[in-house]
């Protein structure tokens, strides 16, 4: 039979989207291992990452786990930052703090026949680390020098006031930093963090090319970590939010906007079908506020909407910069594009448009062992596992424009939206 060249193939969806979920481990410190095998695959990746205790520190302290993580190769008991760098980078080896408002730990990427080497030195940063001041000194002047170039660009402010919009200012999530975060950080202060806070409540997530003898004798090696469970933790304050700021930048032609307000996490039964909404709205380039107010008005380069989950909280956003003369009609723009999308059926083509798209994205998304990990921390942190992603994908087969609208009038219906513009 031959081939005829001249008719494409045809397009099928796959017609199922299973994940094999990680080994799981546990080392006698009760910390959770999993374990994600990647044969043929030289390079090793593993993360130690724990519970925050930021939310239990003075607002004045913020940064004291952002510099305690930073600060742990500039010196431990037995080598200087200078011989810690040069032993890492003769062996081609990584190692990177991993922060966030809820999760802190460290990194270790490198290749298979130098971790048995590298694992004594990563591990010591675990418990012998130093803080020598002149190095902290260093560090809080780089760290002023970068606060003063953030507020300067109106993007990076923009963000920051949106966050205070919505959480408000005394929250640990809507403070604003200041350069007296920065000068009341001092070795002490970090000691302290370091010894009480870092490391409580750890999972590991290691992925490589092992078998199960090597990967027993890694377990005893990762024994030697200093974990501990019962991390402090502390009740966040309600949330109070302002809806509305705006800071003029003297001179300015362009103007940099955040629109959005609370939303509904990944855990929720209606996230799948909200998602998809959101990737409509702007969450692509197909989206409708890229064709309104790029290609049609010209206003911006790019606009994007997005979900975001914070530790306990979830909200939708908006942002964009654009023409300064034009910003309140982009407000209006936008405002005109959910209202469309709540009460007019989004048509058939554009239906399939998107759904091409979200499941060709959805499937790039485990492309390597790497990524495979990143989803399943997302989902991991989220108390799910990769269910959520399987259910996504049947989500993802099946919406319809009716769904659409009515994700759409149940979660962007209200007026209640924090508004920034700064410019």
């Amino acid at each position: 039979m031959s081939l005829d060249r001249s008719k494409a193939p045809q397009f099928s969806f796959p017609s199922e989207f299973a994940l094999v979920a990680p080994q799981k481990l546990q080392l006698s410190s009760g910390s959770s291992v999993f374990f994600f095998r990647t044969p043929g695959i030289d390079a090793v990746k593993l993360e130690v990452i724990g519970a925050s205790s930021r939310s239990t520190l003075p607002n004045l302290h913020a940064l004291t786990p952002s510099f305690a993580l930073q600060m742990l190769q500039e010196g431990t008991k037995k080598a200087n930052g200078q011989q810690l760098a040069e032993f890492f980078d003769y062996h081609g080896a990584e190692v990177y703090p991993t922060l966030s408002y809820t999760q802190e730990g460290l990194s270790l990427l490198c290749i298979k026949k130098h971790l048995s080497t590298l694992l004594p030195t990563f591990i010591s940063l675990f418990s012998e680390a130093t803080f020598p001041e002149e190095n902290l000194e260093k560090r809080k002047s780089q760290r002023k020098l970068s606060l003063k170039l953030d507020q300067e660009k109106q993007s990076t402010r923009a963000g920051q006031l949106f966050k205070k919009g919505l959480f408000g200012p005394e929250h640990p999530y809507g403070q604003e930093i200041t350069e007296a975060h920065i000068s009341g950080i001092s070795p002490e202060l970090l000691q302290a963090y370091y010894d009480s806070n870092l490391w409580k409540d750890c999972d590991l997530f290691l992925s490589g090319d092992f078998t199960p003898q090597e990967l027993d004798a890694l377990l005893v090696q990762l024994e030697q970590l200093p974990l501990s469970h019962g991390a402090q933790k502390q009740a966040l304050p309600s949330p109070c939010s302002t809806w509305g700021f705006q800071e003029e930048k003297e001179g300015a032609v362009q103007s940099s906007i955040r629109l959005g307000s609370w939303s509904i996490p990944k855990s929720h039964p209606d996230f799948p079908a909200l998602a998809v909404f959101n990737t409509l709205l702007g969450g692509y380039f197909g989206s409708r506020l890229i064709k309104n107010i790029r290609e049609d008005k010209g206003h911006t380069y790019g606009i994007h909407s997005t979900l975001v989950e914070l530790d306990q909280y979830a909200y939708w956003m908006i942002a964009a910069d654009v023409k300064k003369a034009h910003q309140e009609e982009v407000f209006e723009e936008i405002d005109k594009e959910i209202h469309l999308l709540r009460t007019v059926l989004v048509d058939s083509e554009e239906i399939e448009i998107l759904r091409n798209y979200l499941i060709g994205q959805l499937f790039s998304k485990f492309s390597s062992p790497f990524d495979l990990i990143e989803q399943f921390k997302a989902v991991y942190y989220a108390g799910m596992d990769f269910s959520f992603y399987e259910n996504r994908f049947k989500c993802l087969k099946k919406f319809t424009a009716t769904d659409l609208q009515t994700i759409g009038e149940r979660y962007f219906s209200s007026a209640d939206r924090v508004k920034v513009r700064v410019g």
